[in-house]
């Protein structure tokens, strides 16, 4: 999802001569075939938007998975970017770094300062290596090799080539999905798990790559003066966040649904808050775009698209 939205205002900015490669096409965990690969395309520039990811079911079945996938990909790519001579390099990682009860809205000071929430630990602690791993070369090859390597934590992304599996998928796509089916079988009513009151902020996949885009192309010396060498991530937020009753409500109008919302509140919440700080970003002079309402409606536009009727 990620990774074809920054190809995309990649080309509406001018850029042809971008290489892509899908998952079936390389396998990042493989240490060989990363070699291979930047032996044979000598990229100039890296965007590292791949990773194994999924919502609470996912990760809670898969943990072994997550942490060692993501760690295989993130360092063999990040390391054969760095043998082969790549000056500048974004990877991107997730709000989940963050502690579970971290004050809200989080700042990118408080990455380690408390424990993660359990059902995403393996995920989470893949990521934060992953900063500290373009920090560490940064350090060690800033002076020397010209390495510039940065990195830029999203916060919840929905929008075109999301995931709608009906178990696996975030909460955008799976209310998508679910009051899609409510209205085509003109179902009365709609549950929600939990309580509708948690808070989470949701950003435009085509905002996040303008801003990965727009992070990648800032000189050295503006982004050295918002970051420090050991605390050098960027959040990536839309600004503000809502509840999961105001979300519901929000999809059903997207979709034309117009039943009943309730909520099970004997179901799980999870955490209270989830909410982004991007006064840093915000500083360096980068804003979202698209609010909620727009953005729903064209993901639901994707939705309907790719054979979801």
């Amino acid at each position: 999802m990620v990774g074809s939205s920054i190809v995309r205002h990649l080309q509406a900015q001018g850029y042809s001569n971008i290489v892509a490669r899908t998952h079936a096409e390389l396998d990042l965990t493989n240490q060989a075939a990363v070699e291979l690969f930047f032996k044979t395309e000598r990229p100039y520039q890296v965007y590292l938007a791949a990773a194994k990811v999924g919502g609470i079911h996912a990760n809670n079945a898969y943990p072994g998975q997550f942490i060692y996938e993501n760690l295989m990909m993130q360092n063999n790519v990040i390391h054969q970017a760095f043998v082969h001579g790549v000056k500048k390099l974004l990877f991107l990682g997730s709000s989940c770094i963050y502690p579970k009860l971290a004050p809200q809205p989080m700042s990118e000071d408080v990455l380690l300062t408390g424990k993660l929430e359990p059902t995403n630990e393996p995920y989470a602690i893949a990521k934060i290596a992953g900063i500290k791993m373009c920090e560490s070369y940064n350090r060690q090859y800033g002076k020397s090799h010209g390495v510039d390597y940065r990195s830029v934590m999203p916060t919840n992304l929905y929008g075109p080539g999301d995931n709608y599996h009906p178990e696996n998928s975030h909460v955008i796509p799976a209310l998508i999905r679910r009051f899609h089916e409510a209205k085509v079988a003109n179902a009365p009513e709609v549950v929600i798990w939990g309580t509708g009151t948690p808070r989470r902020e949701f950003l435009y996949v085509d905002d996040m790559a303008a801003a990965s885009v727009f992070v990648m192309q800032l000189d050295k010396a503006t982004y050295d003066s918002q970051t420090e060498p050991m605390q050098s991530h960027i959040n990536v937020g839309y600004g503000s966040d809502v509840t999961i009753a105001g979300l519901a409500s929000a999809v059903a109008k997207a979709i034309g649904y117009q039943g009943n919302i309730s909520f099970d509140p004997s179901k799980p919440d999870g955490t209270p808050r989830k909410w982004m700080d991007s006064g840093r970003l915000n500083r360096l002079g980068w804003d979202a775009q698209i609010g909620l309402e727009q953005g729903l409606e064209l993901a639901y536009v994707d939705f309907q698209k790719n054979n979801h009727n």
